[in-house]
């Protein structure tokens, strides 16, 4: 069971850097032109850096959930929530390539 937290706290922590990167990015962009889509870029990257924070730290740094979650929880629930954190890395780093572009 510890390769999926070890994955699970990876692809997190690259979702966190490339989602600083996207907020800094459109928030800036904000900024400058105002528009409702630069604000709800912004807003989107800012929620998702949230939720990815708080997972982050909950697989790597909350004692009790820490460890609840790397030797309790079912391994098809791990897979399940693994798979949502790859595809979400994923697209991250497709709409950072974009936006970067």
């Amino acid at each position: 069971m510890g390769i999926w937290i070890d994955v699970a706290r990876v692809s997190t922590a690259l979702n966190v850097v490339l989602l600083l990167g996207l907020s800094y990015v459109w928030l800036d962009n904000y900024r400058q032109f105002q528009s409702k889509h630069t604000l709800g870029l912004s807003v989107f990257s800012v929620l998702l850096l949230a939720q990815n924070a708080l997972a982050f730290y909950v697989y790597s740094w909350d004692n009790v959930l820490s460890v609840w979650f790397a030797t309790k929880v079912p391994a098809p629930a791990w897979k399940a929530m693994l798979a949502l954190h790859v595809l979400e890395l994923l697209a991250l780093v497709f709409l950072t390539w974009v936006t970067w572009d």
